[in-house]
Parts: C-alpha cells; structure tokens; sequence
C-alpha cells in the first residue's frame, strides 16, 4: 500500500516531539464500503481520549487497525515514532481490552493476570510481586485464587484490566469494555478507570457510544461519524462548542428551533424563529438577510417564561428524574422542545399537560448552524 509522509494531523509538532499514536490519512475499505475516510489524529503521552459515536462509524475500526487485528487500504498508524503498518498485534506495544472479558474460565484470577508474563518466560518471583501489584492497582488483592465465574461482571473486568496492564503497554485500548455491565456499576467502574489510568500514567485509547461515559472520563473526545473524526476536543469543548448539528445532538440532547435571519450588522443578526419570537444574536460573519438557520440550545439553558415572551406552546409531557425535572413542550409548528431544571425549579410550577407554556433562553446560551449544512456560524 502507498505510504504518505507523516505531516502533522492535530497541530503543528514541537521539534522532537513524539505523540504515542500517530494516524495519517487512515481509510479503511470493505469492499464497496468506506469504514474510514482518511483519518487522521495525534494521542498524546498519557492522555485518556475516547472515540465516540453511533454504531458503524468507524471507532472499532480504527481500534482494530491500532491493535494490528485490521489492516489499512491505505495511510499510516505510527506507536511512539515508529512505523507498525504490518507488524502483528502480538509486536505491537498494545493491549486491548474486550466487552467479552475474554478470560481463560479454568485459571483462577492469578494465573488469567500472568499468562502474558509467562509467555514472556518471566521469572517465577518477577511475576508474583508484578501480578500482585496489578491486582492491587484494581483493588483485587486477595482474589488472585478465585476463577472467573466466583467474580461479579465488574470484578471480572477488573482482572481483564490487570491481565491487559500487567505487560506494561505503551497504549492501553478500551472496546466498550463496560457495555455488558448494569447502569450503577458501569457509572462505578467508570470512576475505577480513570483511578487506574491517573496512577499507571499510560495513555488509554477508549471506544464507546455512550456520550455521558466520554464525558465522564475523557481528557479529549473524538466524535466519528461515517468513517471521519468529526471533532475532536475536551468534553467541555465538544459539548458546548459543537462544530456541526450532528456533535451538538449526538453529544447529550440539543433543542434545534428553525429561524430566518431578519437582518443583520457587521457583527450581529436578528433572527425569527418558528412562531414569531426575535432573537439578537452576536455573530462574528452574521449571514444573509433571508438564510435560514438553526438555533441550537441546551435543555438545561431554556427556562419557563411569561406568556407574553419567548417561544409558544404547550406542555406535552413531564418527566420527573428525581433531582431534575424535564418539560417536553410542543411548540407552534409541532416541534419538540426540552426544558430542564432541577426539581425545586420546575417541580411546582410545571404546569398540566396540554396547558399553554411559553419558554425563552438567553442570547448567549444559544449557537447557530446553517440550516443546509449542518455547519456552525461563528
């Protein structure tokens, strides 16, 4: 396959300096389908970054081209400065951990944990005090006699973890590994891996679909869609800076209302949205009088407003979620709007169902994105 040169992807690189994955145009062919599309992406040093995105976008491809378990049709995927484009996973200074667990079900928990220590031909007293101190990073000491099957799914991802960091990888790959677990240990376990990564130090690549998991553990987050990395910042960025109105509805839950720009300065537009209401909005390049936008606005940003002002409609359903509440209103034009507060706020005077509600946000709490491309306007 063609070879391309090794440009920076993410930003310009200090001389000298080496992230610990480098991808380079990355595609991925499956036949007549594209898994990826010329990917590209630096992970540096000891970073915690999460590919995120809805199933076959391409984030357990690009894990399986790092790990050598899938080929590339064409780019480059360097570890530490050096090229592996055809070195097998087993050469490769990774390791990968499984939504399966994938533990031999006959070793107790020790042995599953130094397998990879004695293929190594370790010696015996070498491997006991490295297995113990992996056991005790994921708080298993104690348990290195027990099988598989005497272990809870949450301590038995916690031996595939030791089993996976036990080898002292350069990069520690994560594929989904807390899908098979119930809502409260998978929120438990996701405190347990940023523990673990926090005091290993080594940088973990982690793939997932669930958009509050990456935020909750990652330093950057690369949201894929249809085979590209379609952003890639801090939890904090990805959310309330969306680049597209595919991130700002994939990432947590975005009120999109349709308007009309009205008018416009040089740094400022009106603009109408569905049912009347006019919006200010500072816009470093305000579109054309006549263009239509959509304007993107966070649950938690919107709140109840007088009836004489903001957005009209009425109240279609009231979700308690016992700290907070959520107002789903039904808007002029039949559009779905979601009003979240906490409990105090909204609890008494949500209303009943059917009855008029009018809703407003501010200027500043709200983006703007062109209606045909999805794109935002800054």
């Amino acid at each position: 396959m063609a070879q391309p040169d090794l440009p920076t992807a993410t930003g310009s690189s200090r001389a000298g300096h080496v992230p610990d994955l480098q991808l380079r145009e990355v595609t991925k062919r499956f036949s007549e389908v594209v898994a990826l599309d010329q990917v590209s992406l630096d992970i540096e040093r000891g970073e915690f970054v999460t590919l995120l995105g809805p199933s076959g976008c391409g984030k357990t491809t690009t894990l399986r081209i790092v790990a050598g378990f899938e080929a590339q049709t064409a780019g480059a995927v360097s570890i530490r400065g050096e090229r592996v484009d055809g070195v097998p996973p087993y050469r490769r200074n990774v390791n990968t951990v499984f939504q399966s667990y994938a533990l031999f079900p006959h070793l107790s928990v020790f042995d599953n944990v130094a397998f990879g220590l004695r293929v190594k031909a370790l010696p015996g007293a070498e491997v006991r005090r490295t297995v113990g101190q992996a056991l005790d990073q994921v708080r298993l000491g104690g348990f290195d006699r027990r099988r598989p099957h005497q272990l809870s799914g949450g301590q038995q991802q916690r031996v595939a973890l030791a089993r996976a960091l036990v080898n002292q990888p350069a990069i520690l790959l994560l594929d989904e590994p807390l899908g098979a677990l119930d809502l409260k240990l998978r929120k438990e376990m996701q405190l347990e891996l940023k523990r673990v990564h926090r005091e290993v130090g080594i940088t973990f690549i982690y793939v997932t679909h669930d958009q509050e998991e990456a935020l909750t553990m990652s330093d950057r987050i690369a949201v894929m869609d249809a085979g590209r990395v379609v952003q890639l910042g801090s939890p904090r960025e990805i959310y309330e800076q969306p680049h597209t109105t595919f991130v700002a509805n994939f990432v947590g839950v975005s009120n999109l209302v349709p308007g009309d720009i009205r008018d416009r300065t040089a740094r400022s537009a009106i603009i109408e949205l569905a049912g009347g209401w006019r919006l200010a909005k500072a816009l470093q390049r305000p579109p054309s009088a006549g263009q239509k936008v959509l304007v993107a606005v966070r649950p938690e940003k919107v709140r109840v407003a007088s009836p004489e002002r903001g957005l009209h409609g009425r109240l279609e359903d009231f979700v308690y979620l016992g700290s907070r509440v959520t107002l789903v209103v039904r808007l002029t034009g039949d559009r779905l709007l979601h009003v979240e507060d906490s409990a105090t706020q909204l609890g008494n005077g949500a209303g009943r169902i059917g009855e008029a509600v009018s809703v407003e946000w501010d200027e500043a709490d709200c983006l703007v994105f062109d209606a045909a491309r999805g794109e935002r306007i800054e």
